[in-house]
């Protein structure tokens, strides 16, 4: 039953429709309007990439779908993304057009399969310095990935973007980049202009318009998209041997991680910015997951929930999965209506849209936002782009959820500590004799041998009193050095008394030992009070025993074996 019911959840569902009635005619305006925007995105994307317009496109149009159906969020919009053409670039290099079916669906088998595991809310686990030093890092590599066409030139050797771009220039002639650099101005004018004379006027595709017609009247020498397929493919389904599927695990694994993350992360966004819904993780990994391997099968790219594009839906109006159906069905109608002129559009106009895009992916308040916190995370912030632009994609999350790691468990430490305290109320003879610790904060693997060092270095008292009130964390090695502690303090002949040994705490200290190493079963307290009483008994037998020349008394050690907490404060001293 719990099964059927999980696998309810993870399907559609007359719900999500629930506000289509009311809201389908804005649905359906935003859908041509997140149509228009995704047009350029998803030629530019798959040129860049290096499988191809045709690819961006028919990602766009399968993926889009699939994901709207079947994904997570009421106004998700998937296709395409810049983060992936910078993971599926160096795939493609590598192992050639061949094994963009077989790598597309392989990815797309892990995030459903993430998806079936419930796994999706793991992307909250992320750092904000980490997304948005993954973010930024994934700008600069889109930008630099687009200065070859800008250029007239062809991309460089190397396998790094900024190498790349730079070998690039140094070919480059005056005469050959003049005609496309001209282009790139224009498309990057015309998109900064644009929403400033209305922010309805979808710049992208205007620009891409204008810097075509002028391309065709001019006659300019610079390369073209080209032909493309004036219908879907057939889908096939790749068959692959046990040698490329092993060689492709690592990149699919990559694909399928920068997928999941993009996505949820995209419909975490759309759920803070609209009043649709939450989003559900799980699902949303089932939907992208379909949607890639769906977009496989047909020769198209992995694809992801595209932020932009998404955001689009929802100024636009849309508020249910119709909007994005739309999208995907009026770029389904460019591919029977209108590959012609598309074809003719210069790879130099959608270098431009990218360049702009990617630009447009840095936000300047979240930038001072982040590095402007804390050293910390300005310090993750910083790595995290650096490695995402120098190295791997995944490496950088990774490198940067460590770093963070690093940075949180160095406060946590520092945020925990043992302090002494004064004994409350009216002193008495020998409290002198008295040390009370309080132990706040997080005892755990990395502050416990701090806390070892301070109380076990006490000297000239008789009796210690250890607070565990305030203590908020306590792990298996921060109840093993307790436990050290009272033992090393006890073969000194100092008497322990434990005060507020939390409920939560009290089966790991008792595992532990912690009790165990109590002298007396009595010497466990739940009122400072009662325990203070008790240490001065004990600290008035020792004076008596050094006034009569006797070495102190030892307590009576039978019983500890089951300790209970002891809140009387008129129990008394156990004897000797």
């Amino acid at each position: 039953m719990k099964a059927m019911a999980t696998a309810r959840a993870l399907l559609p569902g007359r719900q999500d429709y629930a506000q289509l009635p009311g809201s389908w005619k804005d649905d359906l305006v935003a859908g041509v309007t997140v149509g228009i925007v995704a047009l350029p995105l998803a030629l530019a994307f798959g040129v860049s990439s290096g499988a191809g317009a045709a690819s961006g496109l028919i990602t766009a149009v399968v993926a889009g779908i699939v994901a709207a159906v079947f994904g997570g969020s009421n106004v998700q919009v998937s296709g395409p993304t810049g983060a992936m053409v910078v993971v599926l670039g160096p795939v493609i290099a590598t192992h050639g057009l061949g094994a963009l079916a077989t790598v597309c669906v392989m990815a797309g088998v892990i995030v459903l399969a993430a998806g079936l595991l419930k796994l999706g809310r793991i992307v909250t686990l992320l750092p904000w310095p980490v997304i948005e030093g993954f973010t930024v890092g994934i700008a600069v590599i889109i930008f630099l990935q687009q200065i070859p066409a800008a250029f007239g030139s062809h991309s460089g050797p190397g396998t790094n973007a900024a190498v790349s771009a730079f070998q690039a220039l140094a070919t480059v002639s005056l005469a050959s980049a003049l005609a496309p650099a001209a282009l790139v101005a224009l498309v990057v004018v015309i998109m900064i202009a644009a929403p400033r004379i209305h922010p309805r006027i979808p710049g992208s595709l205007v620009a891409i318009i204008v810097a075509s017609v002028v391309a065709q009247i001019l006659d300019l020498p610079v390369a073209r998209i080209g032909a493309l397929p004036q219908s879907l493919p057939s889908p096939v389904i790749p068959f692959p041997d046990w040698t490329t599927l092993t060689t492709l695990a690592g990149p699919a694994a990559t694909i399928a991680a920068l997928a999941a993350i993009e996505s949820l992360l995209s419909a975490r966004v759309a759920a803070s910015i609209s009043d649709t819904g939450p989003y559900d993780a799980d699902r949303e990994l089932l939907g992208q997951g379909l949607a890639s391997i769906a977009s496989g099968f047909f020769g198209g790219m992995p694809a992801t929930g595209a932020i932009a594009r998404t955001a689009v839906n929802i100024r636009s109006g849309g508020r249910t999965r119709l909007a994005a159906i739309t999208h995907a069905i009026l770029l389904l109608a460019v591919v029977y209506l209108a590959t012609g002129p598309v074809s003719r559009i210069p790879l130099a106009a959608l270098a431009g849209v990218l360049m702009v895009t990617a630009t447009r992916m840095v936000s300047p308040t979240a930038l001072r936002g982040v590095i402007g916190s804390t050293r910390a995370d300005t310090v993750v912030f910083f790595v995290t782009a650096i490695i995402t632009v120098s190295f791997d994609l995944i490496e950088a999350v990774e490198i940067g959820i460590a770093v963070a790691s690093f940075f949180a468990l160095r406060a946590l430490v520092r945020s925990s500590g043992v302090h002494r305290e004064e004994i409350p109320g009216p002193v008495h003879d020998g409290d002198e004799h008295i040390a009370v610790f309080r132990l706040d904060g997080a005892l755990f693997f990395a502050a416990a041998e701090r806390v070892l060092e301070r109380v076990s270095a006490i000297e000239n008292v008789d009796v210690v009193i250890i607070r565990m009130s305030q203590l908020q964390i306590l792990d298996a090695t921060g109840a093993r050095v307790i436990t050290d502690i009272v033992q090393a303090l006890e073969r000194r002949g100092i008497t322990v008394l434990i005060k507020g040994v939390q409920d939560r705490h009290l089966r790991l200290v008792t595992r532990v030992g912690v009790l165990e190493s109590l002298r007396h079963h009595k010497h466990l307290f739940t009122e400072l009070p009662s325990a203070v009483e008790h240490a001065r008994s004990h600290v008035s037998r020792a004076q008596a025993a050094r006034t009569a020349g006797q070495k102190p008394p030892v307590q009576d050690t039978q019983g500890t074996k089951q300790p209970t907490q002891a809140s009387d404060k008129s129990l008394p001293p156990e004897q000797p």
